[in-house]
């Protein structure tokens, strides 16, 4: 088994002792995209709750938790392979932690390091502009824009863990924080 780390390296040693763990499974619901913004919402609305007696505030936390979370997980979803999708989350002090862990094919694993890299040793803000760019040059779906916005526009602090088996499977494990404001405007 061999095993290797994208981005910050400390997120991989985050624990979740409270908060929400969730597992998506295949069956007959299908899981699918639908599932995606459920899960999201479910878990900004459980995270935010403690923020409440701001409204703006909660609004703004609840935005950003449901926008990193729907992202991870579509991401999930898209690109695994048949099996579980694991997610635990957590607010630590003035951090949101989520960690998403499922399983990817070997061929994915290797374009998606390769891809990080890229993104990783840039500056995120001139690449979220220039795949915008791109996108729009080329009636693109936008694929590319959910990781590079949470990185430029959000300060989202990402790891990507990789863990091979020797099958034609990987192990993609993904941990994101964002720090929540301390206080707000209304």
């Amino acid at each position: 088994m061999s095993k290797t780390i994208l981005g910050m390296s400390d997120l991989t040693e985050a624990r979740f002792s409270s908060g929400a763990c969730l597992t998506l499974s295949d069956g007959p619901l299908e899981l699918g995209w639908r599932h995606s913004g459920l899960t999201s919402d479910f878990i900004a609305e459980t995270m935010a709750m403690s923020f409440a007696a701001s409204k703006t505030r909660h609004a703004n936390i609840h935005h950003s938790i449901g926008y990193l979370s729907n992202e991870l997980i579509e991401n999930a979803v898209k690109f695994r392979q048949p099996g579980k999708i694991i997610i635990e989350s957590c607010v630590a002090v003035d951090v949101f932690l989520i960690r998403v862990c499922n399983e990817i094919d070997m061929e994915t694993s290797v374009r998606f390091q390769h891809l990080l890299a890229k993104m990783l040793a840039a500056d995120p803000v001139e690449l979220l502009i220039r795949q915008i760019e791109a996108n729009a040059a080329s009636n693109a779906s936008g694929s590319g824009l959910g990781l590079l916005t949470l990185l430029a526009d959000y300060d989202a602090r990402m790891a990507w863990e990789f863990e091979t088996s020797g099958e034609d499977r990987v192990k993609l494990t993904t941990t994101a924080s964002l720090a929540l404001p301390v206080t707000s405007t209304e």
